[in-house]
C-alpha cells in the first residue's frame, strides 16, 4: 500500500556553498558574518578599553591641540592642562575635595529624598486607577515647571538653608522616576499576566514574578534620569548662598574671572554624570542578565 503522507521536508538552515571565490554569503551577511566568527571591527570594538570614554577623550584632545596652536584663545576655553592645574592648585589648597564631598552629599539626599517620594507613587499609581488619579496630574505639572522657576519659590518658603538645595535636587529626581516607572507597569503585557493567574499564581506573585520583573528596564531607565536630573538640580541649587560645593566654587571662579575654576567644576559636574551612568550599566548587567541587550557592531 502507498503512503500518501507527504515526504519529509528539511527546513534546517544549509551551511553556505563554498565556491572557488570563497563561501556564499549572501543569505548570512544580514545576520552573521559565515565564517560564524566576529568580524575584525567587531572583535577592535569588544576589546577597545576606552569604551564610552572614546569621545570624550577625543574632544579633549581636540581641545588640548587647538589651544597649543592658539586657535582657542585662553578667554574663550582655557586649555586642559590649565584646567588640570587649577585642580591640582585647589586640591594644595584643601578646598577641592571639601567642594566635591559637599556637593555629592546634597545630591545623595536630595536623590534618597526624590526616589523615596517617587517609587512608590508610581507603582501606586501604575496599578491602581485612583493611584494614578492622585499622583499623575501633579507629576506632569511638575514636569513642565523649570527648576530655576520653582527656586524663589522654594526660598520664600524654606528659606536659604540646606533644607532648599535638597528639596530642589530632590523634586528633579522624582519627577523622571515616576514617570518611567509609571509607564512601565501600565507597560508590562497583560497576556503574561493573565497567563500567571491562570496558572494559580496570587496577585502578590502576579505582582513579584510578573510585573515588577517587566517594569524593571523602566525602573533602570528612571533611575538613569533620576541620576542626571540630580546634578542639574544640585548645579541650581549651589546657586543660593551656598558657602560650599562645586556651584560656589564656580560662582566664586566667575567674581574672579578665573576661567579655569569654571570649566573646573564644569568637567566635575560632567565626571558625576558619567559615574551615575556607569552605576546604572552596572545594575543593568547585574538586574537583566535575562534580557539580550547585545549590539552587533
Amino acid at each position: 500500500m502507498t503512503s500518501t503522507l507527504p515526504a519529509t521536508v528539511d527546513v534546517a538552515p544549509h551551511p553556505p556553498t563554498v565556491t572557488a571565490d570563497g563561501p556564499d554569503r549572501t543569505a548570512y551577511d544580514v545576520i552573521t558574518p559565515a565564517s560564524g566568527r566576529p568580524s575584525r571591527w567587531r572583535r577592535i570594538v569588544s576589546f577597545w578599553p576606552l569604551g564610552i570614554y572614546t569621545t570624550p577623550l577625543l574632544i579633549l584632545l581636540v581641545w588640548q591641540l587647538t589651544s597649543a596652536l592658539g586657535l582657542l584663545p585662553p578667554a574663550i576655553a582655557p586649555a586642559p592642562t590649565a584646567v588640570l592645574a587649577e585642580a591640582v592648585y585647589q586640591n594644595e589648597s584643601g578646598t577641592l575635595f571639601t567642594d566635591i564631598a559637599t556637593s555629592l552629599e546634597r545630591a545623595g539626599l536630595g536623590l534618597a529624598l526624590g526616589l523615596a517620594v517617587a517609587i512608590p507613587t508610581a507603582v501606586l499609581a501604575g496599578l491602581f486607577r485612583a493611584g494614578e488619579m492622585a499622583f499623575n496630574g501633579i507629576y506632569q505639572i511638575v514636569n513642565t515647571i523649570p527648576l530655576l522657576a520653582i527656586l524663589p519659590l522654594m526660598v520664600v518658603w524654606f528659606g536659604i538653608d540646606e533644607l532648599t538645595k535638597v528639596l530642589l535636587i530632590s523634586i528633579g529626581a522624582a519627577v523622571p522616576m515616576y514617570l518611567n516607572l509609571f509607564a512601565a507597569i501600565r507597560g508590562v503585557d497583560n497576556q503574561f499576566i493573565e497567563m500567571a493567574r491562570a496558572a494559580g499564581a496570587s496577585r502578590l506573585t502576579v505582582l513579584r514574578r510578573v510585573v515588577f520583573p517587566g517594569a524593571l528596564p523602566g525602573f533602570l531607565v528612571g533611575l538613569r534620569f533620576s541620576l542626571a536630573y540630580s546634578v542639574l538640580g544640585l548645579v541650581a541649587a549651589e546657586t543660593v548662598n551656598a558657602e560650599e560645593g562645586i556651584g560656589h566654587m564656580i560662582l566664586l571662579s566667575q567674581t574672579y574671572m578665573r576661567h579655569e575654576g569654571v570649566f573646573l567644576g564644569l568637567a566635575i559636574y560632567a565626571l558625576f554624570g558619567l559615574a551615575a551612568d556607569q552605576i546604572v550599566r552596572v545594575l543593568e548587567r547585574t538586574l537583566l542578565r535575562w534580557r539580550n541587550t547585545r549590539v552587533q557592531a
